[in-house]
């Protein structure tokens, strides 16, 4: 990215504004556009007269019941019940599995719906910016924004940890070791500007 990546700052009357460059717009949109892609669809759109408790059991309106192939879908939707060391503490997995199939029925498509929301919020805000004669334009966030962009921050630093199959634990020790010639090299440059992103954005708030 060439100079030091930019980061929020908190704006005068509340909100958050960053000034961002050509190439950090682009590289922010296309992250935010291979997010929506891997997203997909949401719930289907209620009509305005049903009622909201019918809609809730209607079969056309359930999510999946089954945990996401894919690892960064996976990060994204996680199962609400259990995780790492429930094995060890005497619970009984079947009905943990039961339980969260249940959960993920009746909320998946919702929270897939917010997700898109948050990132559509995202490239809208970066599809305004009009970059000025030196090549950068300044953000504002302000009303829901910065929330929305929260989300979409994190998603985007999930889907890139599931990539690269790191954890918090052992993210610095990857990131910051990794030679220039290897190839996850860039995307991990991404992941820490995203990092910085987020971390700036909240105190911001």
């Amino acid at each position: 990215m060439g100079r030091s990546a930019a980061m929020f700052e908190a704006r005068k009357g509340g909100g958050a504004a960053i000034a961002l460059d050509e190439v950090e717009i682009s590289i922010l949109r296309s992250l935010a556009v291979n997010l929506l892609e891997l997203i997909g669809p949401g719930a289907p759109e209620p009509d305005a007269d049903a009622d909201p408790l019918a809609m809730l059991f209607a079969e056309e309106h359930q999510g999946p019941t089954e945990k996401p192939a894919d690892p960064a879908l996976a990060r994204l939707f996680p199962d609400a019940y259990g995780g790492p060391g429930s094995e060890g503490q005497g619970v009984d997995q079947t009905e943990i599995a039961a339980r969260s199939a249940e959960f993920r029925r009746f909320t998946e498509n919702d929270l897939r719906a917010r997700k898109r929301e948050d990132v559509l919020a995202v490239v809208h805000s970066l599809n305004a910016l009009t970059p000025g004669e030196d090549g950068s334009a300044v953000l504002e966030l302000t009303g829901e924004l910065p929330l929305r962009w929260l989300g979409a921050l994190n998603d985007l630093r999930l889907t890139i940890a599931a990539r690269l199959e790191i954890t918090e634990d052992d993210e610095s020790a990857l990131l910051f070791g990794l030679p220039d010639e290897d190839p996850r090299k860039p995307i991990s440059m991404a992941y820490v500007w995203l990092t910085g992103l987020q971390e700036t954005l909240i105190e911001t708030l």
